[in-house]
C-alpha cells in the first residue's frame, strides 16, 4: 500500500531534521526531495515548528512502543532493565529510527516554544517512568539490589544519554561501548 503524502513528507522531513537539524532543514528541501508540492507541506503541517514537533513526536512515540514492548514481557525486573537499556541502545543506532530526530529535538535544544518543549518533556518523562516500574519491580521480586528506584531511574538514562552522544555524535567512542554500558548496569543494580 503506498503511504499518503503527508506520511512521505514527515517520513522525509525527519531524514532531513536528523541530517541538517532545524535550522538548515527548509520546506522546499523537504518538498523537493519527497517530490511533494510544497504547497501540501503547508496544508498538513502548518509551518516548520509544527512538522518539527510532528517529526520529533512520531519518532519519540515508536522509541517509546520499542522499549515497552522489548522490557514488557521481561520474566524479572532485572531483566526488563536491561532489555530497556539494550533497546534504548539499539534504538539510537537503528538506522530506520530517526535518532538524530529525537536527540534535536528533545525539549532541551532546537525546540523553539514552551509549550512545544513541554510537550515533548512530558513524553520524555515516560521513558524515566518506565525505567523506573521496571527497577521498582526488580526490588519486589528479588532481582534487583534495593535501591531507590526514581534516582536510578535518572541515573541510568543519564548514562544512556551519555553513551549515545558519544557514540553516534563523538569520533572517539570505543566500538565495544554499549556493551560496556550495559555491563556497567547490570552491575550495578543487580541483586
Amino acid at each position: 500500500m503506498p503511504r499518503s503524502k503527508k506520511k512521505l513528507l514527515l517520513e522525509t522531513a525527519k531524514e532531513l531534521f536528523g541530517e541538517y537539524g532545524y535550522v538548515e532543514t527548509t520546506f522546499k528541501k523537504i518538498s523537493e526531495r519527497a517530490g511533494v508540492a510544497l504547497g501540501l507541506l503547508t496544508h498538513h503541517y502548518g509551518n516548520k515548528e509544527k512538522l518539527f514537533l510532528a517529526a520529533g513526536l512520531d519518532v519519540l512515540e515508536h522509541f517509546l512502543a520499542r522499549l515497552r514492548e522489548t522490557a514488557g514481557e521481561a520474566p524479572s525486573g532485572f531483566e526488563a532493565v536491561m532489555r530497556f537499556c539494550e533497546a534504548y541502545l539499539d534504538f539510537s543506532v537503528d538506522k530506520n529510527s530517526n535518532w538524530l530526530v529525537l536527540v534535536r529535538c528533545s525539549p532541551y535544544s532546537d525546540m523553539k516554544t514552551k509549550k512545544d518543549r513541554d510537550i515533548m518533556d512530558s513524553l520524555f518523562e515516560q521513558v524515566y517512568r518506565d525505567l523506573e516500574s521496571h527497577l521498582e519491580r526488580g526490588v519486589k521480586d528479588g532481582s534487583l539490589r534495593k535501591l531507590d528506584a526514581e534516582v536510578t531511574a535518572q541515573v541510568i538514562v543519564s548514562l544512556m544519554v551519555g553513551a549515545n552522544r558519544t557514540r553516534v555524535l563523538t569520533p572517539y567512542a570505543l566500538p565495544s561501548l554499549y556493551g560496556e554500558v550495559l555491563d556497567f548496569v547490570a552491575k550495578a543494580v543487580r541483586a
